[in-house]
């Protein structure tokens, strides 16, 4: 038997659960980037996931992969799954991160008007001068 603080009793104990869920949506602003020397980027390697304080804009690249812009002046493509329609991101898009890390195979890229992609791979991108 459960008493209050009073001293009275209560009756059966009652345990209660509150879950709190704290869900974090990043909107990601699309800019041109400009550069004043031609410039050819290279794949490389890259890594499984990105620290989602990390990411500054977007640039698109192709139909099925969008190059994210980092803090440290670092390019990562983010590489979508093949079943990826031609999606709309001109206007900016949308992460949900699980934590702090946007994760390949495991987030996806919504657009404004609900469609999404999930990321199958990140490369890093090595600027090359055009000469």
């Amino acid at each position: 038997m459960a008493l209050f603080g009073d001293g009275q009793p209560t009756g059966a104990a009652v345990v209660s659960r509150v879950t709190v869920r704290d869900e974090v949506i990043m909107r990601v602003p699309v800019i041109r980037p400009r550069f004043p020397v031609p410039i050819r980027w290279i794949q490389k390697k890259g890594p499984k996931c990105i620290g989602s304080g990390e990411l500054v804009a977007a640039a698109l690249a192709t139909e099925t992969s969008i190059d994210f812009l980092l803090r440290d002046r670092r390019r990562v493509r983010a590489e979508m799954d093949s079943d990826c329609p031609a999606l709309d991101f001109y206007g900016g898009f949308y992460l949900q991160p699980q934590g702090d890390r946007v994760c390949a195979k495991r987030d996806e890229i919504r657009n404004r008007m609900g469609g999404s992609c999930r990321i199958e791979s990140f490369r890093t991108m090595v600027p090359t001068i055009v000469k």
